[in-house]
């Protein structure tokens, strides 16, 4: 008998915390457990490569911009074709999934919430929550990524605390693992001399994330130390919109030769054992990857306290917590990392034991297949 087939529907498959998410799991979970397919409601790009399995197809319905009747015309169809043992959709931009797979005919379907966008950062959007509410009855099950987003389901959605698993984000503590003793440069020509602080960031450059006031709090670090000049480095890796802002603000310091921001980078594990610091200046979260990521490769980490944020980062422990778009308390606690590298390694091993100890790749598995087999045997 053939694995049952899981179509997992997402916006778009690009570099991005939800989308890393995906390829994590599906890279670790048994082969002979499940098939997937993955259906893009717009479309999906070279990341998709990141798996490393051959047997996982990727669709693209190519969604217009702004509303798009014939969308859901199109995943009907892509559904009757497939015929999925199971439906997991993710987030917002996907609910309206469940209802056409309920009139497809997928009879398994589950519903992941990974995090809120800038346009509605705490849930509270009546017009979105009523179609949540409208969805309700259809989700067999609710994956939430935090406790934080397990709660809003519960409370605010009002979905039965029996049908949603609060599931961390595991991460391959394998592939990112802290450095030995020597660093390699990296950056372009000049960038690096040896001896100096990498701030660094990875991400989609979205307005969520709030780069510019990251940029704000690396320009603020300058203004406050005489040394930073020399020895502070801004790394940001990732693409967006927020990217030519960030570079604008570098510019307009004359800090532009302080910073390397390349866009997007298939070698994020060995460039990110490159930093010193990791730094996460969201507007909202839910369980940030790239947080975990930092914390496996033995960062300190700096982020605002917001979503899953502080369920990552034990201020004063692992890292540093800050405000939301407050540069001048994450530029405090640049300077705190930059004045005291001893602190900054005790805790970056503090993080890598967390991650060790609590995010195991093997936990978020076993939680995934078992909602996925609780949901089929319904």
């Amino acid at each position: 008998m053939r694995p049952p087939l899981i179509a997992h529907v997402v916006q778009h498959f690009g570099m991005g915390g939800l989308e890393n998410g995906v390829v994590n799991l599906l890279n670790h979970m048994p082969a002979d457990r499940y098939r997937h397919a993955v259906v893009c409601l717009d479309g999906y790009t070279d990341f998709r490569h990141r798996l490393r399995r051959n047997d996982v197809q990727f669709f693209a319905l190519h969604k217009q911009p702004g509303k798009d009747p014939g969308l859901y015309g199109r995943l009907f169809r892509l559904l009757r074709e497939l015929h999925p043992d199971l439906l997991h959709t993710r987030n917002l931009s996907t609910l309206e999934g469940q209802f056409v797979a309920a009139a497809a005919g997928v009879r398994a379907r589950v519903h992941g919430e990974h995090g809120r966008d800038v346009f509605d950062l705490h849930g509270k959007n009546a017009k979105y929550n009523l179609l949540r509410k409208m969805a309700r009855p259809l989700v067999g099950h609710y994956i939430a990524l935090s406790r934080d987003l397990a709660t809003w389901l519960e409370h605010t959605v009002g979905v039965d605390a029996k049908r949603i698993a609060q599931i961390y984000n595991g991460v391959d503590s394998v592939r990112f693992h802290p450095r030995g003793e020597q660093r390699k440069p990296i950056g372009p020509a000049g960038f690096m001399s040896g001896n100096e602080l990498l701030i660094g960031s990875v991400g989609r450059m979205a307005e969520v994330k709030d780069y510019p006031n990251l940029v704000r709090a690396f320009l603020r670090l300058l203004e406050l130390s005489p040394e930073a000049r020399s020895r502070a480095r801004l790394v940001i890796l990732g693409e967006g919109t927020a990217r030519a802002e960030c570079l604008a603000l570098l510019k307009q310091a004359n800090a532009e030769q302080l910073a390397w921001l390349p866009g997007s980078r298939d070698d994020i594990a060995d460039l990110m054992r490159q930093f010193d610091v990791f730094t996460l200046s969201s507007l909202g979260e839910g369980i940030s990857n790239t947080i975990l990521e930092a914390m496996a490769c033995g960062l300190p980490v700096i982020a605002t306290s917001v979503g899953g944020n502080t369920e990552l980062v034990v201020d004063g422990i692992t890292g540093t917590l800050v405000p939301p778009a407050a540069p001048e308390a994450m530029a405090q606690a640049l300077l705190t990392y930059f004045e005291d590298n001893a602190l900054a390694r005790k805790h970056g091993t503090a993080g890598r034991e967390k991650i060790e100890a609590q995010f195991s790749m093997e936990a978020m598995v076993r939680g995934y297949m078992g909602v996925y087999d609780a949901v089929l045997a319904r």
